[in-house]
């Protein structure tokens, strides 16, 4: 085939980086974002669709004739978008449901590390109506960090790092009042909490062949030095150095060729992208999550450093050829920081006039995260509003190039951390 017609399905940075990528392609035909933003409109035709209404979906990829469908969040992977395209002859690129339970379950992805040997930590898991028991749980464990987790999808924001027996009844608590997080923690994931550095490892598989695409460090916590609360990125960079060789290599070998293995002997073939979260302990690298979709700021640091075709390698991984490619990345560093509005991951205010995209450089990237187009003007529509991308030759160039350009952009209420890949240039010395 010379072009492919595509659908790309989601709407925030993540997705803005896709279309990006995918434009560059000269096998790109026409081209679809459902919903899509203000950002992925310079490139494609955004479309009204809603990501749970499977039928409307088919009903479009018939209407356009579209021949691949890529699936960016994680909401629809693990409603199961994935088999129900495939049971209609359509070329999906995302994970199956039961392989995308890998995200959508912590208790099935504990179980299935469990069950192939792959590091992670320690861990038990407990029903809704069990809080009281995992309360005495932990009260007899009485060993502090401690990890909650939601076993369900809750956007980035199910994971709770308790200090004290009072921080674990507090927590405890805050999931009962909030109705997302109650249903997410309908099973409730409690963990040793594992002393090391996080980074993050992104590969692409097409159930046989897998290949580590980049790695990259993302910033999780609102607050500069990690403080305050989780939430779904506010910033991230790569390659982190703290993935050396010798630390990739055993990624490699203990974590993701058990991974791809291990669902396959579960007949649950895993095609897409698989994130591996890690944090380098002393021990060794250990999985502290996956992910069954690209990263989000990650996402928007890996795909510009990408020299492929990522159409040709999107195809070439659901027709199982992967084994045909190589990947190819170019030798910069870059740095994505996220601009936010304030009071996120709480309560913020949306609709801010948005000014200075059009100031910044040319070698900078603006992606669009939460935003939308009022009568022509830009303004912020989500808790995180956009990502700039800044490259460079080494990891300070980067920084510095990323900082300069947050500062050309403005809108009420801005705000973003000061400290995006501090923990890379430390390592750097």
């Amino acid at each position: 085939m010379d072009t492919y017609n595509v659908l790309l399905l989601g709407n925030g940075g993540r997705e803005h980086a896709i279309a990006w990528k995918l434009i560059q392609s000269e096998k790109l035909g026409a081209f679809y974002i459902a919903p899509g933003n203000p950002g992925t409109a310079q490139y494609g035709i955004n479309v009204s669709l809603s990501l749970s209404d499977f039928n409307a979906i088919l009903s479009f990829i018939r209407e356009k004739s579209i021949e691949l469908v890529i699936v960016g969040p994680e909401a629809p992977l693990v409603d199961g978008i994935a088999d129900f395209l495939k049971k209609h002859d359509v070329l999906v690129f995302g994970p199956s449901q039961k392989a995308a339970m890998l995200e959508g379950s912590k208790e099935f992805a504990k179980e299935f590390m469990t069950k192939y040997n792959i590091p992670t930590a320690d861990y038990s898991a407990f029903s809704s109506f069990d809080f009281d028991d995992a309360l005495k749980f932990i009260q007899l464990k009485d060993t502090y960090p401690i990890v909650l987790k939601a076993d369900g999808l809750a956007a980035g924001k199910g994971v709770f790092i308790c200090n004290s027996e009072e921080e674990v009844k507090e927590c405890l608590l805050s999931i009962k009042k909030d109705k997302t997080l109650s249903e997410a923690a309908s099973r409730l994931v409690v963990e040793e909490y594992l002393e090391g550095e996080e980074a993050s490892v992104f590969v692409i598989s097409d159930g046989h062949t897998s290949h580590v695409l980049h790695n990259a460090q993302d910033h999780k916590r609102v607050g500069d030095d990690d403080t305050g609360l989780n939430t779904g990125g506010m910033g991230s960079y790569s390659p982190a150095p703290l993935v050396t060789e010798q630390i990739l290599d055993q990624v490699k070998s203990e974590i993701i060729n058990p991974t791809i293995t291990g669902m396959s002997l579960e007949e649950s073939e895993y095609v897409g992208i698989l994130y591996v979260g890690l944090m380098i302990t002393k021990d060794g690298p250990k999985v502290i999550e996956y992910n069954c979709r690209f990263g989000d700021p990650e996402c928007q640091v890996i795909l510009p450093s990408l020299q492929n075709d990522l159409l040709e390698l999107l195809v070439a991984t659901v027709e199982q050829r992967l084994d045909e490619k190589t990947i190819y990345l170019d030798n910069k560093y870059r740095c994505c920081v996220v601009l936010a509005s304030d009071g996120y991951p709480l309560e913020y205010e949306k609709g801010k006039e948005i000014k200075g995209i059009d100031q910044v450089d040319e070698d900078a990237i603006v992606f669009h995260a939460g935003t939308a187009d009022k009568n022509g003007t830009i303004v912020s529509n989500g808790g995180r509003v956009l990502g700039v991308v800044g490259n460079g030759n080494t990891l300070k160039d980067a920084i510095n190039h990323a900082y300069k350009n947050v500062e050309l952009i403005s809108f009420e209420n801005k705000y973003f951390r000061k400290d995006i890949g501090r923990k890379g240039l430390s390592r750097l010395g």
